[in-house]
């Protein structure tokens, strides 16, 4: 194994509490020192496996924006075209690095003004508004990708630009992250059930569902003519990033609608959420998607904190719910990490594991043993088996990176390290989540001076 198993630190955990009492909440608790051990390891691993590998060799210097096809040794493979969710992430990750990495930030501001410039110049539709779903490498519409917008799409550039405000106080980022914003309100929010229609023509009108021999027309992401959890949970997520920087009443009363939609429409009892509906909201069955459930448990009480500086107890109960419902049905006991997707009340149906689950997974975990771990001690030992499987599986310790997919038992299902759906975000976020998370615990943890006397 390519690091020692830090599973030891929770049988020593174990091992102190045999002689206690068997109640759960009388079990000890991690020390400051396993907090600060594993958030070294996770550090390592960002600066390493994620940052390291990316940037700057993603950078493209002759076409502009990010290059995302790279294979198992990170040489670079022909280009894929750019595509807005990858261009959007790979900006945010990089503002990212330039606020969380201050000792960094000369190196990763450039990159990010690099970003932005390709949103605005490129991806962003001139004649029509709104930033395309892709382009070829010379900024041109192809029939890969078309000339429509996906309001998946829009939300990741508006989430890269906002960000690069946050890190660089260009006005020009913020400006942009304005117009997409706007864009989005005025041709795809709707005013009548809420949400967002999500496919759009390239002048912004909404495209209706369409069934050929009885088949529904698809995008490729999903069902055209409906609403999805998918682009609406990570609307949510691009519209926090912009309110912490553009306090505007009306982002946040579309904040407010959606993430009541995401709390109380898309997830529901025992903790699973539908992927599709219909504009009015009624659900369509499908299956459920492990790795959903858990990032958009993170997603939900983000917003609601910055919103309202505490989550709701209605959010707090959802979160917590969908947690438990993906450890209860989509996690592999035997192996550690979760499963792709499942039923809600079936064995799992797609077992493999691909690297974006695995490291939602861990961030979500932590976040719950953060909130609930003094009573139960489950969320931090799934966390570390959950950390065990990344460090042993996912990342590949030849070559630096993620694996995009692995076997339950972690043997890799494919060989390429980037892709137009691969980029530094999944794994860069939660790593510097779970660091930041990791170290506060061990400040929490550090025994408090005694009193002076008086």
């Amino acid at each position: 194994m390519r690091f020692r198993s830090v599973l030891l630190l929770l049988l020593l955990v174990r091992g102190m509490c045999v002689a206690q009492s068997p109640d759960v909440a009388a079990q000890p608790q991690p020390t400051r020192d396993t907090y600060l051990k594993l958030a070294g390891e996770v550090e390592d691993a960002l600066h390493k496996d994620v940052l390291g590998v990316w940037f700057p060799r993603a950078v493209d210097n002759e076409h502009g924006g990010f290059h995302s096809h790279f294979a198992r040794d990170w040489k670079k493979l022909p280009s894929d075209g750019k595509f807005s969710v990858f261009q959007g992430r790979m900006t945010w990750v990089a503002a990212q690095a330039a606020m969380r990495e201050p000792q960094r930030k000369q190196e990763f501001a450039p990159i990010v003004r690099h970003g932005v410039e390709f949103l605005r110049d490129v991806m962003w539709d001139k004649q029509d508004g709104g930033f395309f779903w892709g382009l070829d490498d010379e900024g041109k519409t192809t029939p890969q990708f078309g000339d429509h917008k996906e309001l998946y799409g829009i939300g990741f550039c508006i989430y890269g630009a906002a960000a690069a405000y946050q890190a660089t106080h260009d006005e020009q980022a913020l400006e942009l992250a304005k117009k997409g914003f706007s864009w989005i309100d005025q041709h795809a929010h709707d005013t009548k059930s809420g949400g967002y229609f999500e496919w759009l023509t390239r002048d912004g009108t909404p495209v209706p569902m369409r069934i050929v021999n009885g088949r529904v027309e698809s995008n490729g992401i999903g069902p055209i003519g409906f609403k999805s959890m998918n682009t609406h949970i990570h609307l949510l997520e691009a519209f926090t990033q912009l309110y912490a920087v553009w306090p505007d009443a009306t982002i946040r009363a579309r904040l407010e609608e959606l993430l009541a939609i995401v709390r109380d429409k898309i997830s529901g009892p025992p903790g699973v959420m539908n992927l599709y509906f219909t504009n009015e909201w009624q659900a369509i069955p499908d299956h459920d998607s492990y790795g959903h459930d858990v990032e958009t448990a993170y997603l939900m009480l983000e917003t609601d904190e910055v919103l309202h500086k505490k989550a709701s107890e209605a959010t707090e109960r959802m979160a917590k719910m969908l947690v438990d419902h993906a450890l209860a049905y989509g996690w592999d006991a035997k192996n550690g990490g979760f499963f792709h997707e499942g039923t809600t009340f079936g064995q799992p149906e797609n077992t493999s594991k691909e690297w974006w689950v695995e490291c939602e997974g861990l961030n979500a975990l932590l976040l719950m043993h953060e909130r609930y771990g003094k009573d139960d001690p489950v969320y931090f030992e799934r966390f570390l088996a959950q950390w065990e499987f990344i460090r042993n599986h996912t990342i590949d310790g030849q070559n630096g990176g993620d694996f995009n997919l692995t076997t339950a038992d972690g043997k890799p299902l494919t060989q390429d390290k980037g892709s137009i759906w691969k980029a530094a975000y999944h794994d860069g976020r939660a790593f510097w989540n779970v660091s930041e998370r990791l170290r506060r615990l061990a400040a929490e943890s550090a025994p408090q001076p005694a009193a002076t006397a008086k």
